[in-house]
């Protein structure tokens, strides 16, 4: 239930791989209003290009979130060699975990990372994040954890992430920041809107210095498993959350600047 697209493809690609790009472009621009992204020009949301196994659309290196355009994107390889030609540059050091992700899951077409404040905070504690409100009860069971080796530029470690997260389609890498990926840009998305939301309760109500209220833990499985069944009973293409969302999405960030769909 994306948002129609509003013109046709303004580089020669296939219409699938345009709206693709349109997605990516709009994730870029969301994640920059929603002030997640505090690393100017670098971190990364990637797609996987529709009716591929190995090339993917990513940013180029060195433009700002908010100056993202679909026709911008660079499409790479595995060895995140340009597909297409393009003006910038490509960033190997940050495409190696994403590379991991898609390859290890077939099902993970699009991936978000973060850096954000909340939930690099939240990654430097020790016992995660807490099933102290709804959007964190969501997740239970749901996020995979990771412990940093480093600055992650190398395969290895970038294998050991897509190890580490397995199944799930949420992760906190431990002292660096938010993972999440999906099927779909939408699904991504709103599981990243769940942990980031999550995170930044649980920081402002630590700062608030109280004793924290943790729900009986039948109430956190029930939750959780209220969630997973709403997920599962959509259809993923038409009437699920996450599509509505991210249409509701698509529409917002047009208001505010259509130029993510150029």
């Amino acid at each position: 239930m994306n948002a129609p697209m509003t013109a046709a493809p303004k580089i020669q690609c296939s219409p699938e791989e345009w709206e693709a790009r349109v997605d990516l472009a709009c994730a870029y621009r969301v994640v920059s209003k929603m002030g997640w992204h505090n690393s100017i020009i670098y971190n990364h949301i990637s797609s996987r290009v529709p009716g591929t196994k190995s090339h993917f659309l990513i940013n180029p290196f060195g433009l700002m979130y908010h100056e993202i355009t679909a026709s911008n994107l660079l499409k790479v390889d595995l060895d995140g060699n340009k597909l297409t030609p393009s003006q910038y540059p490509m960033l190997m050091a940050g495409f190696v975990v994403h590379r991991s992700i898609h390859m290890a899951r077939e099902d993970a077409h699009s991936v978000i990372h973060t850096h954000s404040k909340a939930g690099v905070a939240v990654a430097c504690q020790k016992q995660g994040l807490l099933p102290i409100n709804l959007g964190a009860m969501h997740l239970h069971d749901k996020i995979a954890y990771y412990d940093v080796e480093g600055v992650t530029n190398d395969t290895e470690e970038s294998d050991h992430i897509a190890a580490a997260l397995g199944n799930k389609n949420v992760a906190i890498l431990r002292n660096h920041g938010l993972l999440t990926c999906g099927p779909t840009m939408g699904h991504a998305f709103h599981l990243m809107r769940r942990i980031e939301s999550a995170c930044e309760t649980q920081v402002m109500a630590q700062a608030g210095g109280a004793e924290l209220i943790f729900p009986p833990m039948d109430v956190i499985k029930k939750t959780s498993q209220q969630t997973t069944q709403i997920v599962q009973k959509a259809n993923i293409d038409t009437s699920d959350g996450p599509a509505i969302l991210w249409a509701a999405v698509r529409r917002w960030m047009a208001q505010i600047d259509p130029s993510y769909m150029d």
